[in-house]
């Protein structure tokens, strides 16, 4: 029968329900019978009481649908819905209605509007109990908020951006995995049982909760974990109202309880409160509620600004602190586990009246980049009626060097000064044995910097979710900073001495006035850059972003276009260059010099042991996945050979490993070349990178070789081969090396090495032959002394001498050629580099010998010198230098900066008499005090790269 019950226990249950619910008003029974109709699903006999079924009300007719009056405030009331199945009087137990009774709908909608009339009244009585400054007073307002920008950098190691200490409006500059505070000023004091906020940020012009670019920080006053704010926790009102009213001071704590429990009642003044069982109510209370005006927040709102969720953030990077992620301990089933050191975390510092300030803890995994800040506020209860308030401050956050959990995390302090707080450097140059070190500005503190880093990222398309790792980060990095693969990018590369609707390369000081253009153009890509100029640039974003970086210069480097790990050059019979080879397919070429960049991180994608400073290069040569980038690759695994590893360590591998390989046209080769040399030890002949522990303004003192770092000083070549067939089959390049010469070499040949030669002197090249044979040798000697370009190609020849000879057995001869500098002057281009590559046949045996050196011409430096710095007083800088040349200088502008004191600056200037002393005096405004570095250059038509730079202090 259904009046009874089989178990005991429910008859137990159902004896103490019925004596509950004397003295209930129809909302009380209304809500006690919801709640008992969910244990009802559990059981296959339907639970009664008394003989009635449990959700059952007397009066209502079966198919009457309660809940349609439990609607909020404010919204439409939802009309009862028909259900499924049979007539209500068709069921068993109803025996009270027969079942062809006249008016049928009458009467059920009679019930219907007698039931409305009677929750209204039950409505009004709860709300007499309810203090009227619950509906009278409005959710706070947000008048003004102060993230404390200075105070805040202290803490951070960000207190020389120049963000951080603008006047008119300071930004935020905050690392990853540290605490900061800010404080919000509302229009009233807030009260805390009432009054609910959130602080809410946004990464993104799409921000989400479960991408982690969307932070919902819940501000808790008195934590309290055993109750869920839920609109259906009071039962009698239907109206919505959530547990956390005024509580008088006999109310309980309420116990959570599983789904299919009792929990625990206790009256609140006649308001009796338990805990709602419907499986309707999802993910407790995250049912969307449409707000009743459209919000900026709101994903139904028409003003397109970043869509902010009312609830909790994503389960990657929780929304809940440390001091919240107990108040609903359900809740945290329902999330994956994370790390409390990953999750965000808000609590309040301290409320001195109506301004709160807040402490926000960041984990070590947040994404980087420009972050917004919003303030949502809104009464307990009436989350349709909520204010949202957009910081004016643009919140940069960036990695952090100094928190073990970050992925960026670098121990040494003094490492730290040098590659992430160091603003100037140096950028190398010149030849492997002449190596020039250029003063470069980094200013990664400049204002232009980071808001120029966070727009080049958007340009990049990384997603937003992505940019919390390293990896990825500068991976985008070394694909924007050029532009030569599409319009998106920072700079246009350009190397061959063409620059007049640009900038030339050798005009640059440092990275600001490049990123400032590109911010004022609209994103238009600056020109001209060549590699040392890209590598600069990475150096001021890296270290902007907080990634420790370097500039790293790679002299002979190889740019192996075939994958051979071999760099193959083609001669004919008359010792002339055959371009791309005789079958026009080989591009390899060997660059005199060749600057990339190492950040430094760790890998967890790789195995234990390859973290630490990775290769990433910007210079476009590569093209990876339609887009000229490279790396990062691990410094280690290049140094052991292990090429498989990502990213691009096979392409890093052989710019510091390939074979150098000559050849010359020959009648009798079998395929019409005979291998003249090849050098396994000529590419990657020195890598050199800035001296953290020294500071060299006039000389070279500072430079530190770091090549032990990328080859082992005990390679051989049969460790070479096997990193070869790792890599992939060579078939072509075993068959390049099969020499055809297998006769003994009897006569030595040494193209000397040319010492420094100032720029308008004249210079020999010298080879000197050496005939160790017991037997006169005739000999066909080339000697080719050329201009050219630093990539290695030829720009212009300025000797050639050819002749043949005989050298005597066991005697030493010496062929000399003589450059004078008509020869020369108006041939040269960048970095004035001279190529001089010799070649030697000898007839008796077929010896074939070939070998090439290049040198630079040196420039006379510029002085630069100051008058009586003081802070906020405008003063002097004196530059000055001497014309080497015999002719005049025209077309001559100065470029010169010194964050501090001066803004990167061009002045035109006049002609410049021959052999005249210029100098050159401009005004200057220090804002700094202390030691400030000034680089300048002066350019003109005939002579460029006269460079200069100095340390010049400023008192306060």
């Amino acid at each position: 029968m259904a009046a009874a019950v089989e178990k005991p226990s429910l008859d137990k249950m159902s004896s103490s329900m019925t004596s509950s619910i004397t003295g209930m008003g129809l909302g009380g029974i209304t809500g006690l019978a919801t709640t008992l109709s969910t244990l009802s699903c559990h059981c296959e006999q339907q639970i009664t009481i008394g003989g009635m079924p449990t959700n059952y009300v007397p009066g209502l007719s079966a198919n009457y649908n309660i809940s349609s009056f439990c609607q909020r405030p404010g919204q439409t009331r939802r009309w009862p819905m028909q259900r499924p199945g049979p007539p209500a009087q068709s069921r068993p137990g109803l025996k009270h209605a027969p079942r062809n009774i006249p008016n049928n709908q009458y009467t059920h909608n009679l019930i219907c509007k007698l039931a409305d009339q009677n929750e209204r009244r039950r409505r009004q009585d709860v709300m007499e109990l309810i203090s009227q400054s619950y509906y009278s007073q409005q959710p706070l307002k947000v008048e003004l908020t102060e993230f404390y920008s200075r105070d805040n950098s202290k803490e951070h190691h960000t207190e020389q951006y120049d963000l951080v200490n603008d006047n008119l409006f300071p930004n935020p500059v905050l690392r990853r995995g540290q605490k900061f505070l800010f404080a919000v000023r509302f229009d009233r004091i807030s009260d805390k049982q009432l009054d609910v906020i959130h602080i809410i940020f946004c990464c993104g012009p799409k921000p989400c909760v479960t991408k982690g670019t969307r932070i919902v920080l819940p501000v808790q006053w008195t934590p309290q974990p055993n109750i869920f704010h839920h609109p259906r926790d009071v039962i009698g009102s239907g109206i919505g109202l959530s547990v956390g009213l005024p509580r008088m001071q006999d109310a309980s704590t309420i116990t959570t309880t599983a789904v299919g429990t009792t929990a625990s009642m206790s009256p609140v003044s006649s308001i009796r409160e338990t805990n709602s069982y419907t499986v309707r109510r999802s993910s407790f209370g995250n049912d969307p509620v449409p707000p009743a005006q459209p919000s900026p927040l709101s994903p139904h709102g028409t003003i397109e600004r970043p869509v902010v969720d009312r609830f909790s953030a994503a389960p990657q990077q929780p929304t809940y602190g440390r001091s919240c992620c107990s108040q609903q301990g359900s809740v945290q089933n329902l999330t994956p586990s994370i790390p409390e050191s990953e999750k965000w975390d808000i609590n309040i510092h301290r409320q001195d009246g109506n301004t709160i300030t807040f402490q926000v803890s960041i984990p070590p995994t947040a994404p980087v980049g420009l972050w917004n800040c919003w303030v949502q506020t809104s009464r307990l209860g009436q989350r349709d009626n909520r204010h949202d308030y957009k910081c004016d401050e643009d919140i940069y956050i960036i990695f952090n060097p100094w928190c073990r959990d970050d992925t960026v995390y670098m121990e040494n302090e003094e490492s730290r000064k040098e590659y992430v707080l160091n603003d100037q450097g140096k950028l190398w140059c010149g030849t492997w044995h002449q190596p020039i070190g250029r003063k470069w500005i980094f200013g990664q503190f400049d204002d232009v910097v980071l808001p120029a880093s966070v727009y080049l990222l958007e340009r990049s398309g990384l997603e937003h979710s992505e940019r919390g790792n390293p990896i990825r980060i500068c991976r985008a990095i070394s694909s924007m900073i050029n532009a030569n693969s599409d319009d998106d990018g920072l700079m246009v590369g350009r190397y061959d001495g063409e620059y007049k609707d640009g900038v030339a390369p050798h005009a640059w000081t440092g990275s600001v006035a490049i990123l400032e253009r590109f911010l004022t153009d609209g994103g238009q890509s600056v020109s001209y850059g060549q590699c040392w100029v890209f590598s600069g640039l990475v150096v001021t974003i890296c270290r902007a972003l907080g990634i420790p970086c370097r500039s790293v210069t790679n002299y002979v480097s190889a740019q192996d276009t075939n994958g051979t790990l071999t760099i193959d050059k083609f001669f004919d019979k008359e010792g002339n260059v055959v371009p791309n080879g005789p079958a026009e397919d080989c591009y390899d070429s060997c660059w005199n010099f060749h600057a990339w960049n190492d950040v430094w991180m760790q890998r967890p994608d790789l195995p234990q042991g390859y973290g630490g400073w990775q290769v990433i290069d910007a210079t476009p040569q590569k093209e990876a996945d339609s887009v000229y980038r490279c790396g990062p690759a691990s410094l280690e695994a290049v140094r052991r050979g292990e090429v498989g590893f990502n990213y691009d360590t096979a392409f890093v591998y052989s710019e510091l490993n390939s074979e150098l390989c000559h050849f010359q046209e020959e009648d009798d080769s079998d395929w019409g070349f005979i291998k003249m040399a090849s050098n396994q030890h000529q590419v990657g002949r020195k890598l050199v990178t800035k001296n953290p522990a020294v500071e060299d303004e006039e000389g070279d003192s500072d430079l530190m070789e770091i090549t032990q770092e990328y080859k082992p000083s005990n390679g051989s070549a049969t460790d070479r081969l096997s990193v070869i067939a790792s890599s992939r089959g060579f078939q072509r390049f075993q068959q390049s090396h099969d020499s055809s010469n297998q006769n003994q070499d009897d006569v030595a040949f040494d193209l000397m090495d040319i010492e420094i030669v100032p720029y308008g002197q004249p210079f020999d090249c010298c080879m000197n032959i050496q005939n160790k044979s017991d037997e006169d040798r005739t000999i066909l000697c080339i000697l080719t002394a050329s201009s050219c370009y630093y990539t290695g190609s030829i720009a212009s020849r300025l000797r050639r001498a050819q002749g043949e000879f005989i050298v005597r057995a066991g005697q030493r001869e010496v062929l000399k050629l003589r450059v004078t500098p008509l020869e020369y002057m108006d041939k040269l281009v960048d970095h004035s580099m001279i190529k001089v590559h010799a070649m030697a046949y000898v007839k008796q045996t077929r010896q074939a010998w070939s070998e090439e050196d290049d040198f630079p011409l040196h420039k006379p430096k510029l002085q630069i010198q100051a008058r009586q710095l003081s802070l906020g007083q405008e003063s002097t800088l004196v530059f000055s230098f001497q014309n080497p040349l015999a002719v005049h200088l025209t077309d001559c502008y100065f470029t010169f900066e010194g964050p501090g004191i001066q803004r990167p600056r061009q002045a035109r200037f006049r002609d410049v008499k021959p052999g005249e002393l210029v100098t050159y005096q401009d005004k200057v405004l220090p804002k700094r005090e202390g030691a400030i570095h000034v680089v300048a250059t002066f350019s003109s038509r005939q002579i460029d790269e006269i460079f200069g730079s100095a340390i010049v202090n400023v008192k306060g």
